[in-house]
């Protein structure tokens, strides 16, 4: 490292404790004269700060102070109160390191602005800020632990500074736990399926206990393991030894063995070590666990104290109550990591109700992991006058939320936290409902970590239809492989053995990479494919036979597993290294299989080792995970090289460990269930090119229809993200500086692509109705077209938009003029906005009232003076067969895909497309080609009142894969040409969007920032 290297990360590194505001380039400047060394020019320093070697210390150090600027609270004096990750807080950090625009710009380019967490608030009630930058710095001991051990686990600074805001953002806005008046609130934070969530909420409880929270209750999944799998990582991660010997000497051998993880590969050197004697330390309070890794909660009867407050001298002024911080600081944190079973919640809230401390001085913490499970009211009325009855009194509610209802209503200072990949149930509980867990003060959406494999890593969103699939541009085929045959079928046990032949294949290389497998612990499959226990044991059956007959020793095998890695691992490895999915170091192969016999011998061994390769996971308790005649699933006590076989029980918030290969088929009509059993989402750190998901993609349902699981996948994923663009567009503050919307305006921002898969439980989704939706300057399809059926729809179509086709009267290249790629030819014409409407409101959908939210938003828009005109554009591109239909209309008619069943409606339009015309709407996207025609029709308009309308048609003769060249170009008839239409609607109209909705609840229809007219 050269010593102006050096020089200018000693600067950064002191800037990071100060707050001084003189320009970087000075101090690094008089650190050079001192030195002898010759000053540097701001152009110098910026190239310094932007050495191409990302491991350069200048380069770190910037790209941490950076960060933590970034995401520094907005009451800290410097940042003027700007939004965190905002283009202004970049803006004042630039100014404050005495940087040039020039160079500013240089910098932002190289360091860009990661995205924050977003966060929907109301502003209404008593609570106000305390959670400020002073008050964090008062006590930090258990957070500064927890963020050291992940440090030293090798968290990046810029993945602890995020840790950081998200955290700080949730305890921001609960309640101060020293108020004389108890305020109890309510959030929900949505994370990503397999992402890391545990250890966002683990954050919050190290915070939350040293802002001086003192029971904090984790409600965990349904099932022990998962329970005991929380109460481990909290117990490693945050508790710490200490506190789980009590106080006794971590020397003594004997005592270490009898703690509940004497058993525990890990334990003791893999837990957190505070290095302090916590029970001798006044000021930091130890942590009780009146729960451990092998017993769920029980009655305490004769330890009740252990709960209480108030026996013994744990109050240093009895007169006074338990939130005082005279006596808060100086108390002892209770915590119980308790899974969602009403036993076990009826004792808790027995032992509760016997304490002698006033439940009112207890500052609670309630998080509920996997919040949409169990815990929401799933009762719904049926009738209007059950409604009516419903306002008047108490809904009937179900066992677990009655029981977590009890607590809430029991502790009036706790603070209730949902925790949730999958949001949609908890945003659909009665808001008016105060006794229930509608997150009526907050709902705070996570963003997506950098090194998380999510569901949007296996599928190809927006993918341009006129685009061919590629290892070079799809992950579907890097990581996808389809399953087509029947349960029974010769074809599913051929389909099955090549998951197991790649299960092993990907075992070796992990060998291969490290062959010590400190980093590759576990290697697993799973194999989902229903629900019932019974299946679960045939099918595990059936994999322990085809494991003894794959020939794993024989040369027909050996060919077989020859032919996966040569085929498929080796090809997909290295397109991912070329298209940057993954690096160098991280995916190393052996050059050919040959290399690679020795580690298949060690793959094979360690999946076979024990009692059998597979292991069935079912059941509600323990014992029926442990079965006697099979291998126990045990990720801490031991390795896990093994084959699972289950279903609901691994579908929720249990964290399958290693897991590389995914055989599923299982069949469910809701989203979020769906979404839950992607176990196959997570960090795959080191073998993420091996990773592989067989899904079956035509499986029988009702009315002898077939359903691909991998379409409906990708709905969920396109429906999930819609309402995180939904939030991240309202989470903004109006004009008046007032939320855009609050946590109970978000139901009508869940959205549903796949008509027979719902976002959630039908029971869950009774309290809103989307009424206007809409937002300027984006590209919309709507090609949700109803059934062919008989051709008449397609006829009435047809007929509609006739007089908008003989309105395109010119003929011109959209598209930008440098990019000839980019061009396409089109009919064009300018029709005004109410008579676009008049024909577009006609039209017939795969679900009823489907176009009206956005009909009734641009009607608004009309009436605002908002949206005046469309241009109207009918590309010419040059695969369009021009048709000329019985009629006597003609039109260009292209190569667009009707969907299979159950999927509605027609593939998209391509991007070349989507950018002329949100260019003719005005948008400032860099994205949208607003060069050329487009452009200049933008331009036009000076008051930007114009939108963008493109037409298409296809050939729809309910043939599948029919070609426009299939149709009679002189005299098809209109009932073999489908209409489509896309918008993009005046930028001006809602650059943020707007919703507008009615909810079935008292109060009536409310509508939130809609046009006036």
């Amino acid at each position: 490292m050269s010593q102006v290297q050096e020089i200018v990360a000693a600067v950064l590194e002191s800037r990071m404790r100060t707050s001084s505001r003189k320009p970087l380039l000075h101090k690094v400047n008089l650190e050079l004269e001192d030195e002898g060394l010759a000053e540097l020019s701001e152009e110098q320093l910026v190239e310094v700060l932007c050495d191409q070697d990302p491991n350069a210390l200048a380069r770190i150090r910037f790209q941490v102070l950076i960060s933590k600027w970034d995401g520094a609270a907005s009451d800290e004096e410097w940042t003027e109160g700007s939004e965190r990750h905002s283009a202004v807080r970049r803006s004042l950090e630039m100014n404050r390191l005495g940087f040039s625009p020039e160079a500013a710009g240089r910098l932002n380019a190289v360091f860009p602005r990661e995205p924050s967490s977003v966060m929907i608030v109301d502003t209404e009630g008593d609570w106000e800020p305390w959670y400020d930058a002073a008050r964090r710095g008062q006590r930090d001991f258990y957070w500064r632990a927890y963020s050291g051990l992940l440090r030293s686990k090798g968290w990046s600074e810029t993945t602890l500074n995020k840790l950081d805001d998200a955290t700080d953002a949730v305890v921001g806005r609960l309640a101060d736990p020293t108020w004389s008046a108890p305020y109890q609130t309510k959030g929900l934070v949505v994370g990503y399926v397999q992402s890391g969530k545990t250890a966002n909420f683990t954050g919050v409880v190290a915070k939350a206990i040293d802002a001086g929270y003192r029971l904090v209750i984790v409600l965990t999944g349904t099932i022990e393991l998962l329970r005991q799998q929380t109460q481990r990582r909290l117990d490693m991660e945050l508790v710490g030894r200490e506190n789980i010997l009590g106080g006794i000497d971590m020397t003594d051998s004997e005592r270490l063995a009898e703690t509940d993880y004497a058993d525990d590969k890990d334990w003791p050197q893999g837990f957190l070590e505070h290095g302090v004697a916590i029970h001798t330390v006044k000021d930091i309070p130890v942590i009780r666990r009146l729960t451990t890794s092998t017993e769920d909660y029980k009655r305490l009867k004769q330890g009740l104290a252990t709960l209480d407050f108030r026996t013994g001298h744990e109050l240093a002024d009895p007169a006074r109550p338990l939130f005082d911080p005279v006596n808060l600081f100086g108390s002892d944190v209770r915590l119980v990591v308790i899974k969602k079973n009403v036993t076990a919640l009826k004792k808790l809230v027995q032992d509760l109700k016997d304490i002698h401390t006033r439940h009112a001085e207890i500052p609670a913490l309630i998080i509920d992991d996997e919040a949409d499970q169990a815990s929401v009211n799933t009762r719904k009325p049926k009738t209007k006058a059950e409604l009516q009855e419903a306002q008047k009194e108490k809904d009937e509610r179900t066992a677990i939320n009655e029981q977590i209802s009890k607590l809430l209503i029991l502790l009036p200072r706790a603070q209730y936290l949902g925790y949730t990949a999958t949001p949609f149930a908890n945003v659909f509980v009665d808001p008016e409902d105060s006794e229930d867990i509608f997150p009526k003060d907050f709902i705070l959406s996570l963003e997506r970590p950098g090194p998380y494999m999510g569901a949007s890593d296996f599928h190809d969103l927006d993918f341009d239809p006129e685009t061919s699939k590629t290892l070079a541009n799809s992950n579907e085929k890097a990581y996808v492989r389809d399953v087509y045959g029947d349960p029974d079928s010769e074809k599913r046990t051929a389909e099955l053995q090549r998951a197991l032949d790649s299960f092993v294949v990907a075992g070796a290389i992990k060998v291969f990479r490290d062959p010590s497998l400190k980093r590759f612990r576990h290697h697993t499959m799973l194999v989902h494919d229903s629900v019932k226990r019974g299946d679960h044991d045939l099918e595990a059956k059936r994999i322990r036979e085809m494991w003894k007959t794959s020939g794993y020793d024989t040369p027909a095998g050996m060919a077989r597993l020859a032919a996966v890695y040569e085929e498929d691992f080796l090809p997909v490895t290295r397109a991912l290294l070329e298209r940057g999915i993954v690096r160098e170091d991280e995916a190393a192969l052996p050059a050919t299989f040959m290399d690679l016999r020795s580690e298949l011998g060690v793959a094979i061994q360690r999946i076979s080792s024990g009692l059998s390769p597979v292991i069935v996971v079912n059941g509600d308790s323990e014992k029926d995970y442990m079965k006697a005649a099979q291998d126990g699933l045990d990720f801490q006590a031991s390795d896990v090289w093994k084959i699972l076989v289950g279903g609901t029980k691994l579908s929720r918030g249990f964290t399958v460990e290693g897991l590389t290969t995914t055989f599923y088929t299982r069949r469910t009509a809701q989203e979020d269930t769906l979404m839950q059993m992607g176990r196959w989402f997570g960090f795959r750190d080191g073998y993420r090119d091996l990773v592989r998901l067989f899904i079956a993609r035509a499986v029988p349902g009702p009315s002898g229809k077939t359903f691909d699981l991998y379409e409906a996948f990708e709905a969920a994923v396109k429906d999930e993200e819609a309402f995180r663009e939904e939030l991240r567009r309202y989470a903004v503050m109006n004009e008046s500086g007032q939320p855009q919307v609050r946590p109970q305006d978000v139901p009508p921002m869940v959205f549903q692509h796949l008509t027979w898969l719902k976002p959630t439980s039908a029971t869950k989704m009774y309290n809103a109705n989307l009424t206007s939706r809409g937002t300027g300057g984006k590209f919309e399809d709507f090609t949700t077209l109803a059934d062919r059926g008989d051709g008449s729809v397609n006829a009435s179509h047809l007929a509609l938009v006739r007089p908008l086709v003989d309105a395109l009267d010119q003929v011109g290249t959209f598209g930008d003029p440098d990019e000839p790629a980019g061009r396409f030819e089109a009919r064009y014409g300018i029709v005004p906005a109410e008579e676009v409407l008049d024909i577009l409101e006609q039209f017939g959908w795969a679900g009823a009232g489907w176009f009206d939210p956005s009909a009734r938003f641009a009607r608004g828009a009309v009436r605002a003076g908002t949206l005046v005109d469309f241009a109207v554009v009918l590309p010419l591109l040059k695969d369009r067969v021009d048709i000329r239909t019985t009629t006597g209309m003609t039109v260009p008619v292209l190569k667009r895909v009707r969907r299979q069943p159950p999927r509605q409606g027609f593939s998209g339009s391509s991007f070349r497309q989507r950018g002329a015309i949100e260019g003719i709407a005005g948008s400032p996207s860099p994205s949208t080609r607003t060069g050329g025609l487009g452009g200049e029709l933008a331009r036009s308009l000076d008051t930007g009142t114009r939108g963008g309308l493109l037409l298409t048609f296809a050939a729809d003769t309910g043939v599948r894969d029919v070609r426009p060249a299939d149709l009679d170009p002189q005299a098809t008839d209109p009932r073999d040409i489908a209409t489509m239409f896309h918008w993009a609607l005046p930028y001006a109209v809602a650059p943020r969007g707007k919703i507008g909705f009615t909810a079935l609840k008292s109060g009536g229809p409310a509508i939130v920032d809609v046009p006036k007219g």
